[in-house]
C-alpha cells in the first residue's frame, strides 16, 4: 500500500472516532443519567427510547444565535472553543485501538506525547476567561487554571509508574508489557490516574471552574451557539481520552480472555465505554467538591499516593 494512502486511512480512521466516540459517550450519558435520576424528557425525543435527543441538541446549538460580547477579544475568545479541541485529536492519533497497525501514528514516546498534548486544556479555559471580558468567567478561568496546573503532577506521576514497571514510554508497548496480577500491583496508580484525568477534563465533581450555582456557568459563561457545543464536543472527547488511556495503561488495552488478534479492537472498546460509564456515574452520584477540598485531596492525598507507588514500582524493578 502506498505510504500517501496509508496515511490518509490513518488520518480518516482518527477523525472517524474522534467525531463519533464522543456523540457515542455524549448518547449513553443522556440516557444513564435519565434512568439514574428519573429524568423522563431525554427518553421520549424521536420516540423509542430517545434515539433522537443528540440530534435535537445538535439542532438546538445549530439554531442559537452565535453572540461575541461587545468588550470580548474577539480573536481570542472565536480560537478558544478550537483550542480546547485539537489537543485531544492529536492524543487519539497515537492511542492504539489493538494490535499491530490499529493506530493512527505508533510513537516510541507516545505516553509523553499524549501527556504534554492533553495539558495544553489549560490554555483554551485561560483564553476563553481572559477574552470574555466577564468577571464569572475569569473566576472561573483562575480556578480552573489552579485545578488543572495542581492535578498534573499526580496525573503524570501515576502515568510514568506504569511506564517504569512496562520500561517503555510507548503505548502499545505498555499494552504489550501488561500482565493481569498489575490490576493489583498498579491499583494505587491507576485510582490516582484517573481521579486526576476527571480533574483535568472538569467533570463532577471536579467541575469548580464551571460551578453554575455559583459563577453561572465559568469560563463558559459568554459562548453560544456552536462554539459552546464545541466546548461541549472537548468535554466528551476528553472523557474518550482519558478513559482509553486508562484502559491502555492499566486495563491491558486490547488483551481479552479469548486472545486480542481479531478481538483486540473490541476489547478496548468495551473497556474504554466501560470506564465511561463509571465517569458519567460519578458526576450522577457525586456533589461538587469545595476549592479547599480539591487541593486538599490532591497535593495531601493523591501526590503523596503517586509517589509512593512510584517508589514501590522502582523497588520492584531494581529487585527483578
Amino acid at each position: 500500500m502506498p505510504l500517501w494512502l496509508e496515511l490518509t486511512l490513518r488520518v480518516v480512521g482518527v477523525l472517524a472516532a474522534f467525531l463519533v466516540l464522543p456523540l457515542v459517550v455524549g448518547q449513553a450519558e443522556h440516557k444513564v443519567m435519565a434512568h439514574m435520576q428519573g429524568r423522563l424528557g431525554p427518553m421520549y425525543a424521536g420516540g423509542f427510547h430517545g434515539w433522537a435527543q443528540l440530534v435535537a441538541d445538535g439542532i438546538k446549538f445549530v439554531q442559537k444565535e452565535d453572540v461575541t460580547p461587545r468588550e470580548a477579544d474577539r480573536p481570542v475568545f472565536r480560537l478558544a472553543p478550537v483550542v480546547a479541541l485539537v489537543p485531544y485529536l492529536l492524543a487519539l492519533l497515537v492511542i492504539p485501538l489493538g494490535p499491530g497497525d490499529l493506530v493512527g501514528q505508533p510513537l516510541d514516546i507516545g505516553l509523553f506525547f499524549v501527556l504534554a498534548v492533553v495539558g495544553v486544556g489549560v490554555v483554551a479555559v485561560l483564553m476563553s476567561a481572559w477574552a470574555s471580558a466577564n468577571k464569572y468567567s475569569l473566576l472561573g478561568g483562575l480556578r480552573g487554571a489552579a485545578q488543572l496546573l495542581g492535578y498534573e503532577l499526580p496525573l503524570v506521576l501515576a502515568a510514568a509508574s506504569v511506564a517504569m514497571a512496562a520500561g517503555t514510554l510507548s503505548l502499545s508497548g505498555i499494552v504489550e508489557a501488561w500482565q493481569p496480577w498489575w490490576l493489583l500491583w498498579q491499583a494505587p496508580a491507576m485510582v490516582v490516574f484517573f481521579v486526576a484525568g476527571l480533574a483535568e477534563i472538569r467533570r463532577p465533581p471536579f467541575d469548580m471552574p464551571i460551578a453554575d450555582s455559583e459563577l453561572v456557568f465559568g469560563y463558559m459563561t459568554e459562548y453560544t451557539g456552536l462554539r459552546f457545543a464545541f466546548f461541549l464536543l472537548a468535554e466528551y472527547v476528553g472523557i474518550v481520552v482519558i478513559a482509553a488511556l486508562t484502559t491502555v495503561l492499566f486495563l491491558g488495552g486490547w488483551q481479552g480472555p479469548f486472545g486480542d488478534a481479531y478481538l483486540g479492537w473490541l476489547w478496548t472498546l468495551l473497556k474504554v465505554f466501560a470506564v465511561s460509564f463509571v465517569i458519567i456515574w460519578l458526576r450522577v452520584s457525586y456533589p461538587r467538591l469545595r476549592e479547599d477540598q480539591l487541593q486538599r485531596l490532591c497535593w495531601l492525598v493523591l501526590v503523596p499516593v503517586a509517589l509512593g507507588q512510584l517508589v514501590l514500582t522502582a523497588a520492584v524493578r531494581v529487585a527483578t
